[in-house]
């Protein structure tokens, strides 16, 4: 098949929904499929020389822009002499984020009888957080209605990471065909050989952002019986750094941020001792799964509008949403049971092991075949 994934930033590897893109791409190019991709252009001089890249120039939209940039996403110029490259002779379409690049891109497409899939990577509550209004249900509706109308009603198929946002779309009358399919952890995310270290290492992976709460963490460890000994790690970039950099600053053991490589984050892994996931707002979290894969035991906040809390294998292992303090508690109990939670650490690497991308890609590529099959189908 060939096989074009549409997504404005993905030349910008500093998200999740990126880096799952990417391994997608990388893994069905290895089953043999062409995939094309189509985005806004990062002046990567190495990302040039791919043939299957297809690029226009960066986009600033008033007002949207100015949110989208602190969250490091960016957008395509719509140019449809480059789109129209980018489908021709394709099989599929797989468009991950709305877009006016992926509106016209899906219009395109139609025009040209190739069957479109859309992906669910971006939740309400994403956007509510970093417009200020948090958690209010009613700005939540409006938000996924808002996409619902702007870019998803367009198309019989939509894919989703998980049951949990699958849900939530069913809850604001979104009536496609719903796909549930990992984005998949990647095969190098195994247990490391541990890294000697001194202090009591306790790792979060996200963006630097509201709505993902490591504020909760830097306040658990101020409270834990432990703080003399615990040193906090932020794995991620993001608008909320300088902030989360001045709360944390009088930590008994200095915070570390920064961003990380596979490579590096494996290392980084390696030398922790516990895995924090205070998010209020989730609909996967693969940061989570790429450390419990490695063997990291983690504290998950009981969000309700997070899909992480289904990761929980131990009552442990579940914090209340939002409560610092229950947080402490947690932390506490397991650096006080190391052996309980070196037997929980063999339980989260068997439960990894079923969310590999390579299970998911597959999964994927029949959901391409049936689609396809289908247009032809209606076509006739």
């Amino acid at each position: 098949m060939t096989i074009v994934l549409v997504m404005d930033s993905f030349d910008e590897l500093n998200n999740g929904t990126v880096a799952s893109a990417r391994r997608f791409a990388e893994h069905l190019r290895k089953l043999g499929h062409t995939v094309r991709t189509l985005s806004a252009d990062s002046g990567n001089e190495n990302a040039k020389n791919d043939r299957d890249r297809f690029a226009m120039k960066k986009w600033h939209i008033p007002v949207v822009s100015f949110f989208a940039d602190k969250q490091g996403m960016v957008f395509a110029k719509p140019t449809e002499e480059i789109i129209r490259k980018a489908l021709d002779g394709a099989d599929i379409v797989h468009f991950y984020m709305p877009s006016p690049m992926a509106r016209l891109t899906e219009r395109i497409a139609r025009e040209m009888g190739i069957p479109c899939l859309a992906a669910f990577h971006v939740q309400a509550e994403n956007i509510t957080y970093n417009i200020g209004l948090g958690k209010f249900d009613s700005a939540a509706r409006f938000f996924y209605k808002f996409e619902h109308n702007y870019f998803y009603d367009r198309f019989q198929d939509i894919h989703c990471p998980t049951k949990f946002i699958a849900g939530e779309l069913e809850k604001n009358d979104y009536k496609s065909n719903l796909h549930i399919i990992s984005n998949g952890v990647d095969e190098i995310f195994v247990p490391q050989e541990p890294i000697p270290h001194e202090k009591y290492n306790i790792l979060m992976i996200g963006r630097l952002s509201p709505e993902k709460r490591q504020d909760l963490v830097i306040k658990a460890a101020k409270l834990s019986k432990y703080k003399e000994k615990i040193q906090l790690h932020f794995a991620g970039l993001g608008p909320c750094e300088k902030k989360l950099r001045k709360m944390a600053a009088d930590l008994p053991n200095e915070a570390k941020f920064g961003f990380y490589s596979s490579s590096e984050l494996l290392k980084l892994i390696a030398s922790m001792d516990l895995y924090v996931h205070a998010s209020d707002v989730e609909i996967e979290a693969i940061a989570c799964m790429e450390a419990f894969s490695c063997g990291l035991v983690p504290v998950i906040s009981n969000a309700r509008k997070s899909a992480t809390v289904h990761f929980s294998l131990d009552e442990n292992s579940l914090f209340k949403e939002g409560d610092a303090a229950d947080l402490a508690r947690k932390i506490d109990y397991w650096i006080e049971h190391p052996k309980e939670k070196a037997e929980l650490s063999k339980k989260y690497i068997q439960e990894g092991e079923e969310y590999r991308v390579t299970s998911s890609v597959k999964k994927m590529e029949e959901v391409y075949k049936s689609i396809i099959e289908k247009s032809k189908n209606q076509h006739k």
